[in-house]
């Protein structure tokens, strides 16, 4: 849809103050979008400072406020969640990620949205044994899923799905897989990877990959999917698979450092995830490693984008340049 298209349209963003949902809110400002975000009342704003966006604080476990900020706009996009590897209630997630998604998509339903784009995660798609990338076609099930954010993202878009079905509601699924770049205030778990590694905290390794793509590729993605994506499908939004060591070793080199780490075994990793969880229990303080963080990182975690490439016009630039990216940021902004 060209930006004269899209001039007058109001669209309702969720997570707007966090990663991933600022880099979306800023691409829809940019497209012509008239925007509104939902956040909560007492939420971190920093990501939204002097932009000329319409505010309608609310809580995803708050249905009336659902109602309040979808109401008036043509839009929905869907990013908020609860992304933590380590919480010390978990049902606070699921009410989060699950009912809360499924409450706004009943709002949406009602206010009559004309187009949904719902940010889920390659968390809940399934992992080839051959380490061979993943696509939206590999098979999983909520018994593979490991921790409490991926099972909870797993329900939270089969609830969507069902929305697709039974509601008509016109949603376009799209699964990020690991950003990296500006605008991580909290930071992430994988902001912290990139802050630990310049920070020189990342002495070992485990063996394990991941899929790296730029933040603000990811949020192009979404308008991509917004313009162009069949509702009911999902698409991956990703770009490079890199291992941990080769994430580590390009941030070495981005920032001049020279030095070998040491490759740790996940056995001898566990016991010492499941000694700080439990300190963590009684500090009320995020572990540095976590049970399911070491139990995901057995795999490597390679995902495809082609579907996005082929079907939306997706493009995604080389994972150096988000790390780089990255790096800068939280320079300037004195992590």
């Amino acid at each position: 849809m060209a930006e004269s298209e899209s001039a007058g349209m109001k669209t309702l963003i969720t997570g707007a103050n966090g990663f991933v949902g600022s880099a979306v809110m800023h691409a829809l400002l940019d497209s012509g979008h008239e925007v509104r975000v939902l956040v909560r009342p007492e939420s971190d704003r920093r990501n939204l400072e002097k932009l000329p966006i319409e505010i309608s604080e609310g809580d995803l476990r708050d249905t009336a406020s659902l109602k309040r900020a979808v109401r008036g706009c043509d839009n929905l996009f869907h990013v908020a969640a609860d992304y933590r590897l380590w919480i010390p209630d978990p049902k606070v997630m699921y009410e989060v990620n699950i009912q809360g998604t499924e409450a706004l998509m009943l709002a949406a339903v009602d206010a009559g949205i004309k187009r949904v784009v719902y940010t889920s995660s390659v968390a809940v798609l399934g992992l080839n044994p051959d380490s061979s990338p993943a696509t939206e076609e590999t098979p999983s099930s909520l018994n593979t899923m490991i921790g409490h954010y991926k099972r909870s993202k797993f329900l939270a878009e089969q609830t969507v799905q069902r929305f697709i079905a039974q509601h008509r509601l016109p949603v376009v699924i799209v699964n990020p897989s690991t950003p990296i770049g500006p605008r991580d205030i909290k930071p992430t778990p994988t902001g912290r990877i990139v802050l630990d590694t310049i920070r020189d905290r990342m002495p070992a390794y485990v063996d394990t990959g991941l899929n790296v793509v730029h933040v603000d590729d990811v949020a192009a993605g979404h308008l991509l999917a917004y313009e162009k994506g069949v509702p009911g499908q999902r698409y991956i939004l990703g770009g490079e698979n890199m291992t941990l060591l080769q994430i580590l070793q390009s941030i070495d080199e981005i920032t001049g450092k020279t030095g070998k780490r040491t490759r740790l075994p996940h056995q001898l990793v566990l016991p010492a995830a499941w000694m700080m969880e439990k300190i963590a229990g009684i500090t009320g303080m995020e572990p540095r490693a976590t049970v399911d963080g070491v139990r995901m990182a057995k795999k490597q975690m390679y995902f495809s984008s082609e579907k996005a490439v082929r079907e939306l016009g997706y493009r995604y630039r080389p994972a150096k340049e988000a790390l780089e990216n990255a790096i800068t940021w939280f320079e300037e902004n004195n992590y």
